[in-house]
């Protein structure tokens, strides 16, 4: 499959059978991203990661992947202390980035941006967040994590519960289990539900849904529950935030009825939706899923760079 020099902005643009490949070379970078084998796939490579918005995971491991490639890593995550500060476009950043770096990964607060990022790149520009647009590689290290705890993505059974309406995460999530033929469920207040851009596009793919208010509904069917935290840094209003914050607390009492092999999941940072005495029952992997962002990423940036993946064995 050709990924070299190709830009990662949206899930709809990756088919399954691509998904299913970025993967496969995720399994295969685990012992790397563990620190337990040493591979020099971007030696040389230069990853510039230009981060609007503030990230722990994303950032973290994207540079921690690029680093275990081989390759190095330049950037900024503080427009402060950058030329935006004193006016420069994103097209401009864009530009004079491209000559410095050999692939770009964008945070940015617009959504939209990483696709006009795109254009006026000749590098590989993947996108890492943009507003309450999509995260690709956060939903390639999701499905990652589900298939690697669970055996497979398939028909699966899967809760979306919290922030919906602004939620990036859990709008690519959604593009993507369609694809995979899932039952999906969307728990959030009336307020927080599902934009009508990706419920008619799973009306389109007739993808089964149902919407509910509260997670008690669901868990004791679904296979994945997946928790948000209600983003207070997207609402235009306070006021309307106001009036949602702290709608749900998932708890360990609440898990009484959960099937056996049910996994739970949060792209993070959790506020108080998830209680700490969750983080010991044996459904947590929102940890684990946390790490899998190293392999995933990975992968991505070694099939985007055309390394060559023979030396993985």
């Amino acid at each position: 499959m050709e990924f070299k020099g190709r830009d990662i902005i949206n899930i709809n643009d990756l088919t399954v059978e691509e998904i299913t490949y970025v993967l496969d070379i995720a399994e295969r970078m685990l012992p790397a991203a563990r620190g337990e084998q040493a591979v020099e796939l971007t030696p040389n490579k230069i990853l510039a990661l230009l981060f609007y918005e503030p990230s722990t995971r994303t950032k973290l491991s994207f540079e921690t992947a690029m680093k275990r490639l081989g390759g190095k890593v330049i950037g900024f995550s503080d427009v402060t202390a950058t030329s935006v500060a004193k006016g420069e476009t994103l097209a401009d950043t864009i530009k004079m980035v491209e000559a410095y770096s050999d692939v770009i990964v964008l945070r940015h607060n617009k959504e939209g941006a990483a696709a006009l990022a795109a254009e006026f790149s000749e590098r590989p520009v993947i996108n890492a967040g943009d507003g309450a647009g999509q995260h690709p590689t956060q939903t390639l290290l999701d499905l990652f994590t589900i298939r690697t705890e669970l055996g497979h993505i398939r028909n699966m059974n899967v809760a979306l519960c919290g922030d919906l309406k602004y939620g990036r995460t859990v709008h690519s999530l959604a593009y993507a289990l369609a694809k995979f033929g899932a039952q999906l469920h969307f728990v959030a207040p009336p307020s927080l539900q599902m934009p009508p851009e990706v419920v008619g596009h799973l009306e389109k793919r007739n993808t089964p849904f149902e919407a509910h208010e509260d997670f008690s509904e669901v868990i004791g069917d679904v296979d994945v529950l997946y928790v948000t935290r209600i983003q207070k840094e997207r609402f235009p209003d306070v006021e309307e935030y106001n009036r949602v914050a702290g709608a749900y607390r998932l708890t360990e009492e609440a898990l009484s009825d959960a099937k056996e092999g049910m996994i739970i999941m949060h792209p993070l940072p959790r506020v108080d939706e998830i209680s700490p005495d969750v983080d010991s029952t044996p459904h947590a992997r929102y940890f684990q899923q946390a790490f899998n962002g190293v392999p995933v990423r990975m992968a991505l940036l070694s099939l985007v760079l055309g390394a060559d993946l023979e030396v993985l064995g």
